[in-house]
Parts: C-alpha cells; structure tokens; sequence
C-alpha cells in the first residue's frame, strides 16, 4: 500500500477514536509531516484522499476540518446498508467482484431446506461504499429460486434488498453474528489493506415472509470506518450500525 494511503487510514482511526475532537481540526500539515516522517506533499496526497472519503474538508486559511458525525442504525429496524444509508442522507454504492453459481455447501443445504432447488446457490462477492468510499467487502449466497432476480441485477446495483422486494421478495427477519478477524490475502487486496489486518465481521441470514431464507451473507468491515454498539435495558436489547 501507498505511503499515503497508509497515513490517511492512521489518520482516519485517530478521528474515530476522538484524537481531535477537542479542536475539530487536524495538526497543521508541516507537523504531520515531521510526525510521519514523510514529506510534505505526501502528506497533503493523504488529506486529499481522506477529503474525498469524506473524513475531513478544507477550512480556507485555517487548515482541515474533522468531519465527526457519526451515523448509526438499529438492526431491529431490518434496514438494507443501501436503506440505512439513504434514511441518512448519505449515498450508498456497490460493485460486484464476482458472481457464479456453484454447489451448496452443508450449512447452505440446511439453511436454505424450505426453498427450491437446494442443491446450487449463487454466490456473489460485492464490495460496498459509503459516499464513493470503501467500507466493507461483502460475500452473499442465494437459494437457486433467488439467484435469477439477482443474476438481472446491473452490477452496480446499490441495494439488492431493494430490488428484491420490488420484485416480490420482502425480507422481515434477520439474525446477525459479530467477530474479528485478520484479513486474508484477497481480502486485503480488495479492501486495500495489509494481509491480517484486523476486520470487522458481520455473518448475518435474511428470512423472507413466509419464513424461508433468502441469503446468507459475510459482510467484513474496514474497522476504521464502522463500528458497532449493543444498547441495553431492562426491557431489551438492541444493535446499532455506526460510522464516523
């Protein structure tokens, strides 16, 4: 990976961990670029990339401005990525990697047992970004009755959920699962990231209305651009989807 990318994402984890909320600014560039040992136009193609992400913008005469809002969703709202997004004014994007058909492993077998043609699902490997930037890689399998509508889909398509449910298709019900892993080797070529690096994962199953199961999916967050918090009370328990 680039100098500068690596400096806009050491930079990006100190914004989410609150390094410089108390002035809302970044240090000028010269200090960056004596504290990572670099030159300074490094530096500034780092800013630069870190503006087009969204993390921060220019204040004219004054240097660059940390962009804090942080966004979150509860997932007992069973919104999409792509729905949640849009609920926020932000502008959700997809880019499918790959896509094809293949023999369903055990677990798929067992999950998908209420649908048609259990024996093949599609499986389709899509990285996910939040206003141009990338946030996670996400890997889905459909039930052969699912993959032909998903199959249509432009590859861009930025909520698959969406188009599904214009097409009949209504999700309901989800059940999701949090850990963290090191990245694998294609894993952190897409993500652009270094081999184990550490991810966020999310391995979720989405259940239609008539109780079958629609897909089954491993989602795996850049851990510098999303986080997720467990709300708890006496009358329950709720999960919500963060970004900062």
């Amino acid at each position: 990976m680039h100098r500068y990318r690596e400096i806009a994402r050491d930079l990006t984890i100190q914004i989410a961990e609150g390094a410089f909320d108390a002035t809302g600014m970044l240090p000028p560039e010269a200090q960056l670029a004596i504290a990572f040992e670099v030159s300074r136009g490094t530096v500034r193609n780092a800013l630069v990339l870190m503006a087009r992400q969204g993390a921060i913008a220019p204040r004219r005469g004054s240097g660059w401005l940390v962009r804090t809002t942080v966004q979150s969703q509860r997932f007992s709202e069973m919104r999409s990525f792509a729905q949640w997004a849009w609920s926020r004014g932000l502008e959700p994007g997809g880019r499918v990697i790959a896509q094809q058909r293949r023999a369903a492993s055990a677990s798929e077998v067992r999950l998908f047992r209420g649908g048609r043609g259990i024996g093949e699902v599609l499986e389709v490997v899509r990285l996910r970004l939040l206003n141009g930037r990338i946030m996670m890689l996400e890997r889905t399998a459909y039930p052969s009755w699912i993959a032909p509508l998903v199959e249509a889909l432009p590859p861009e398509e930025p909520s698959v959920v969406g188009a599904l449910e214009s097409r009949g298709v209504r999700m309901v019900h989800g059940e999701h699962s949090i850990d963290a892993i090191a990245a694998p080797s294609e894993d952190a070529r897409l993500l652009d990231v270094r081999r184990s690096s550490p991810l966020l994962r999310v391995k979720r199953v989405s259940y239609a209305s008539d109780g079958r199961a629609i897909e089954t999916g491993d989602d795996r967050y850049l851990p510098d651009v999303m986080s997720f918090q467990v709300q708890a009370s006496l009358q329950g328990m709720s999960l919500t989807r963060q970004t900062g």
